[in-house]
């Protein structure tokens, strides 16, 4: 079963299945709330053998759970409310969508942009207590980061975790041997992202992170870009064309001018002198 949803990074939209795949899990979904007769909200969770394909249906929410509230603001889709309509027995093609005030909310809600879920275990406050994670559920809350791109999903929802972290880098790893890291990774903790990001910027490849934790090569590769920018970063001081890539990818000012080392201030400065400050429209 590997890790439980509530303690695993979540992306939305989907980035590694294949339409068929998703497809066959939808109408999956539709034929169990059909056959339990279900109004309103519903969470159902497969888990899903990447190699065979072969899937399971280990949870059936009919209730509007925490997932659908990140779900809701992921996509704009007001589930509660939705769900709420249904149950007093309004159908879906009557009920209108908030946000084009013209399509029903049977139609499902599409995104061009990506939503990163990143899990909050409350370790900081409890010291000493296994900080490993498993099929049973730890953690007490979650961060949202969205972006253009995984990349700056990712270092968005990070920044957010208010754990004294601004990018993927954690001092925690600095003094342990690679042998220790590859040990600690496939023990899979709560801060497992900073392992494998000091990992590979040690020049682990991506193929041998996957082989100790199984994670999907694509999720890891994005990883490996993020540590490829700070390397690029870190070799090309104040070049406005590298910043202008570690910015789309989500770097933050603070961590680029640890790249750079100078102070915040500095990097922020030269961004606005190069004119590379973000356009707000309304």
């Amino acid at each position: 079963m590997g890790i439980h949803t509530g303690d695993s990074v979540v992306v939305a939209p989907i980035q590694n299945l294949c339409d068929e795949t998703i497809q066959k899990m939808r109408d999956a979904s539709i034929k169990i709330i059909r056959a339990l007769g279900i109004r309103g909200g519903c969470n159902i969770q497969f888990a899903l053998n990447p190699e065979t394909d072969e899937y399971k249906v280990i949870e059936v929410n009919p209730r509007v759970s925490r997932s659908s509230a990140l779900a809701s603001k992921a996509t704009g889709y007001p589930i509660a409310k939705i769900s709420s309509k249904v149950a007093l027995g309004l159908t879906l093609d009557e009920i209108k969508n908030d946000i084009t005030k013209e399509t029903p909310a049977s139609f499902e809600p599409a995104i061009d942009y990506v939503v990163v879920k990143i899990p909050r275990w409350p370790f900081d406050k409890f010291k000493g207590v296994n900080r490993e994670i498993g099929v049973q559920m730890k953690a007490t809350g979650e961060v949202m980061g969205i972006g253009s791109t995984l990349e700056e999903s990712l270092l968005k929802g990070t920044r957010s975790l208010e754990i004294g972290v601004n990018h993927l880098y954690h001092h925690k790893f600095d003094n342990m041997s690679d042998d220790e890291l590859r040990t600690y990774i496939g023990e899979f903790r709560d801060d497992n992202l900073f392992a494998i990001a000091e990992l590979l910027y040690r020049g682990a490849t991506v193929e041998e992170i996957h082989n100790i934790t199984k994670i999907t090569a694509f999720f890891l590769e994005a990883i490996k870009k993020i540590i490829d920018m700070e390397r690029s970063l870190k070799e090309n001081p104040f070049n406005l064309e590298v910043l202008r890539g570690a910015k789309q990818m989500g770097f933050s000012d603070k961590y680029v001018g640890r790249m750079w080392e100078c102070e915040e201030i500095a990097v922020y400065n030269f961004r606005k002198e190069n004119k590379l400050l973000p356009v707000f429209k309304m």
